[in-house]
């Protein structure tokens, strides 16, 4: 059973991101602030659950959420200042929207860029661990993947109704056949055999 919180007396927002490893589109994160008492044994790293899972969770959390937020950054940001800051300026916007303002955050992985002076603390795997940031990983997953799945009309080669943006074999063979478009992100190596 995941944990509830770290600190029982603060008011606290899961972060997380999804994408930072794709070839093309943005990189989404989302943030969210449970009751204290939140239950759900569904609930879970968005990476352990099935779509229709997903799907299934993310009213059920938007619903019970005190407050979550969604932050978006392009591929032409990621390009101007790289994945890693993306990243972490994708959570800010993703706190930026939350409508009561936390007081701690519990930040998916080993690092993150201060937001605000709250204070912060980094969990590996914290997706697993804590129901709020594995509530902010299935959001950022679903808002990401349908995302990728609204543009895949205009760019079928690509094929990111299935792959969502993700370096398989297909996509890289898109790429080099028909060339990259504006949702690629220009400073990865988007061809297997490109030095990164």
């Amino acid at each position: 059973m995941l944990k509830s919180f770290l600190h029982r007396h603060l008011i606290e927002a899961g972060c997380d991101e999804v994408g930072r490893g794709c070839l093309a589109g943005p990189v989404f994160a989302a943030a969210v602030i449970l009751p204290k008492n939140f239950l759900c044994q569904e609930l879970n790293d968005s990476k352990q659950l099935s779509e229709k899972k997903r799907l299934k969770l993310r009213p059920i959390i938007e619903k019970e959420a005190i407050a979550w937020g969604l932050g978006i950054v392009s591929a032409a940001e990621i390009d101007e200042i790289n994945i890693l800051n993306a990243s972490f300026l994708a959570m800010h916007r993703a706190i930026d929207q939350l409508k009561i303002c936390p007081e701690h955050l519990l930040i998916d992985g080993n690092r993150f860029s201060i937001y605000k002076n709250i204070p912060h603390t980094c969990i590996i795997k914290g997706d697993a661990k804590f129901l709020s940031i594995a509530a902010a990983s299935i959001l950022a997953k679903t808002y990401r993947d349908a995302y990728m799945q609204s543009i895949h009309c205009d760019f079928e080669a690509y094929n990111w109704l299935s792959n969502k943006g993700y370096p398989t074999k297909k996509h890289r063979n898109a790429i080099e056949i028909y060339g990259i478009t504006h949702h690629h992100r220009k400073t990865f190596r988007l061809l297997a055999q490109e030095k990164p």
